[in-house]
């Protein structure tokens, strides 16, 4: 039931906040779009909150001053709204899948998102150095999900070097971003489990590193203390009495990056 309650608001919420960014999207400005999806993120924590998901967030004292680079562990759909409801302003990295949909391509530029072609490769490290300079320009706090997928829990991919690109480019520390929130919401499934979610911000990493020394340090940092969350997800389950459908996770050992 809880599960059924959470999709049904999720989809309902999704769809009146969606229309109301998208004809904002058609007036002048980009104030109106930019508090839609702020407010639509708000009303997404709030249903998590709703049906039993508690958020916690830690190490906010960690953050440097503005502007930075913010690089989160993404395993769950619900980890964009955590993060976006946590800064006043911030451009987010997306895919080019989301421009397929009528009037997203308005929303995203009245966002200032910064939309790369998702199948990567040197085209994609051009658009994305191309979109982040205006970011940059800005000196907005910019988002991006540095493994560039979507994985279950437990599982690791490599870091992209888009992030090192961007830090060299701008020379902004990285703040990387370990997050349990997949034990509760894991990927786009149906299933959701009540319980606290924890994303916690960690020690920065300052510009200047080698792309390998850099990509190294960020995905060890991500992945160890993802982990390190997620057992403390799960000793919190087992002492509560949560039960969960058995999954699939498996590590995925990082690969060189490009």
């Amino acid at each position: 039931m809880r599960s059924f309650i959470f999709n049904v608001g999720f989809w309902w919420v999704s769809f009146w906040y969606v229309l109301m960014a998208a004809v904002l999207a058609l007036v002048p400005g980009s104030h109106g779009v930019r508090w839609a999806v702020k407010r639509y993120s708000k009303r997404m924590v709030q249903l998590m909150k709703f049906i039993g998901i508690t958020t916690e967030v830690r190490g906010r004292e960690r953050l440097p001053p503005a502007p930075f680079i913010v690089a989160p562990k993404h395993s769950s759909y619900g980890d964009g709204f955590l993060m976006y409801v946590q800064f006043d302003d911030v451009a987010f990295v997306t895919g080019d899948h989301l421009e397929r949909f009528p009037l997203v391509p308005k929303v995203l530029e009245k966002l200032g998102a910064i939309v790369i072609d998702n199948c990567g490769g040197p085209e994609a490290r051009k658009d994305l150095a191309a979109s982040f300079a205006k970011a940059s320009d800005e000196k907005r706090i910019v988002l991006i999900y540095p493994e560039g997928h979507l994985t279950r829990v437990g599982e690791h991919k490599r870091i992209r070097s888009g992030v090192w690109h961007m830090q060299e480019t701008s020379q902004w520390p990285v703040v990387p971003v370990a997050t349990n929130l997949g034990l509760r919401w894991q990927e786009q499934d149906y299933d959701k489990y009540p319980g606290p979610a924890v994303i916690e911000f960690l020690d920065p990493i300052p510009p200047g590193l080698g792309k390998d020394e850099m990509v190294a340090l960020l995905g060890e940092a991500i992945r160890t203390n993802t982990d390190r969350l997620i057992e403390e997800g799960r000793a919190w389950d087992k002492a509560n009495g949560v039960k969960r459908k058995a999954g699939k996770a498996r590590v995925v050992k990082e690969d060189t990056p490009p």
